[in-house]
């Protein structure tokens, strides 16, 4: 009875895909996303050029919203559980922003609308994604961490999968692909409405058929670790206003830059964040001196301040990683288009078939990851371990991002995918497995929205700076995005060699 009580016990494989089915559910809602907002902006009136500063939402509503979750899940426990509330909360706001989406072209600033939803769509997906990562840790001894990471994963990849297949699908099935300018096509409609009902359903069976662990239980699961807790936000009392300030400086510095040398305007937005966190640090430290530590935001800057080491160095990993995936979300489908289709305009054939065939290899992709996870990062991770197998799967993505640009082939872009499709497998799973066993695991919600601050914050940086960067170097030419998403994949890969495998 007393080792029931102080060990978790082993999931069964039932057990295991109860609890990560729900993932399932939130990757229809991020490809549809992914893999549909260019297109649906440009079909309502933005130019390439604009794209980056609509996408800022994404990242953004990232940033604040996974600590915040991360923090109130943990502390969070009624009679729907501990993370569940947060899945369903999540889940039913995400299908709302599906279902309207495709109505966008019929208001009055369709622009707007869009823009707005994403906001909404974006933010629903990470209330109910942050506290999945948690979920794992939560529900899983150490020993099956890797295990549970992995199967999260490809139903990462069977999510994306479905979402990315099922627009390309309609169209072989007679719904029209090819819409009037400022209209939506059929498939993308259909499309939207048939994801919004799966992220329910997904989500609404891992809320039904999961027993979370009460407090008393997971207290004693983690008795070990319960002196751990308090240690991050008592050293933020120590520390003197200097690096505040550093913050504030750096944010002013960058906006009163971007009008002199002609940078694009979402720059200020990233200015505006780095000055407000230093403010905001500011206010923690102060709170904390006076001896206020019991609120959320010195909690958040306290363990933000205090990451254990391993977390410190996968977060430069994330940053460079995740700063590839976005320009590849953002771009990919517009230069299959352009480059492979010859076609940049949204009205014609030729652009909208392009824009399924990206749809369609960006199903290789999601469906490579998924098989990768259950089979071949569990045999590269006990030859080589995880550390060098992330490094592995990193640099054969940056072949990926380099075979878009040398190649002019569509076809050949499959063999791409399949290199990219093994790199995401490996990002979505490997840090994660190798940060499980050094996380405290009582905040394990708040440790997580923090890591994944180095998941937005360069997806952020991407869609603050990057049209600047192709306006001023190759207007009207994203292949060149191609060639940094190998380089930062590159850069990625070898800081992978500062990384050692958790115990």
């Amino acid at each position: 009875m007393t080792h029931a009580l102080t060990e978790k016990p082993r999931q069964s494989l039932r057990g295991l895909w109860n609890m990560s089915f729900g993932f399932f559910g939130i990757q229809i809602g991020f490809v549809l996303q992914n893999s549909n907002m260019s297109r649906i902006f440009q079909t309502v009136g933005a130019s390439l050029d604009d794209l980056p500063a609509l996408w800022v939402a994404a990242p953004l509503t990232g940033l604040i919203v996974q600590p915040i979750v991360g923090h109130l899940s943990d502390k969070t426990w009624n009679r729907f559980g501990r993370r569940r509330p947060y899945f369903m909360t999540g889940a039913l706001l995400a299908a709302l922003a599906l279902f309207l989406m495709p109505f966008a072209p019929a208001f009055a600033a369709p622009l707007v609308f869009a823009a707005g939803l994403l906001w909404l769509l974006d933010a629903s997906l990470n209330i109910a994604m942050e506290p999945f990562r948690a979920f794992v840790g939560d529900m899983l001894d150490r020993s099956q961490h890797a295990t549970g990471y992995a199967v999260q994963t490809a139903f990462i990849g069977a999510g994306a999968v479905f979402a990315a297949i099922f627009p390309w699908l309609l169209g072989h099935l007679g719904v029209s692909n090819v819409a009037p300018a400022g209209e939506i096509p059929d498939t993308v409609r259909w499309s939207f409405w048939a994801g919004g009902i799966a992220l329910f359903a997904a989500i609404g069976w891992t809320v039904l058929t999961t027993r979370e662990y009460s407090p008393e239980e997971m207290a004693a699961f983690e008795a070990e670790r319960a002196t751990a807790v308090a240690q991050p936000v008592s050293a933020l009392a120590e520390k003197n206003y200097g690096s505040a300030l550093v913050w504030l400086a750096l944010g002013a510095g960058i906006a009163l830059i971007v009008a002199p040398l002609g940078l694009e305007k979402e720059i200020y937005l990233l200015g505006a964040l780095l000055a407000t966190y230093g403010v905001l640090s500011a206010i923690a430290i102060s709170l904390a001196k006076r001896g206020r530590s019991a609120n959320m935001l010195s909690t958040i800057v306290g363990d933000f301040a205090g990451m254990p080491a391993t977390m410190k160095r996968l977060a430069l990993v994330q940053f460079f990683s995740w700063s590839a995936l976005f320009v590849m979300w953002i771009y990919s489908g517009p230069i299959v288009s352009q480059y492979f289709y010859s076609s940049a305009d949204p009205t014609t054939a030729a652009y909208n078939e392009g824009a399924n065939w990206w749809n369609l290899i960006y199903t290789v992709q999601n469906g490579v990851a998924a098989v990768a996870a259950l089979l071949l990062l569990p045999k590269l991770s006990k030859r080589l371990g995880k550390a060098r197998t992330h490094m592995l799967c990193l640099l054969a993505g940056a072949l990926g991002f380099l075979g878009y640009f040398f190649l002019r082939d569509p076809n050949l872009l499959i063999l791409c995918e399949i290199l990219r499709g093994v790199a995401w497998a490996s990002i979505l799973a490997m840090p994660y497995a190798i940060l499980a066993s050094s996380l405290p695991q009582a905040k394990l919600g708040i440790y997580m929205g923090l890591f994944n601050i180095f998941v937005v914050l360069p997806q952020l940086l991407v869609a603050t700076v990057m049209g600047s960067i192709m306006n001023a170097l190759f207007p009207g030419d994203p292949i060149w995005t191609m060639l940094f998403g190998a380089a930062v994949w590159t850069i990625a890969a070898f800081a992978m060699l500062r990384v050692r495998d958790a115990g």
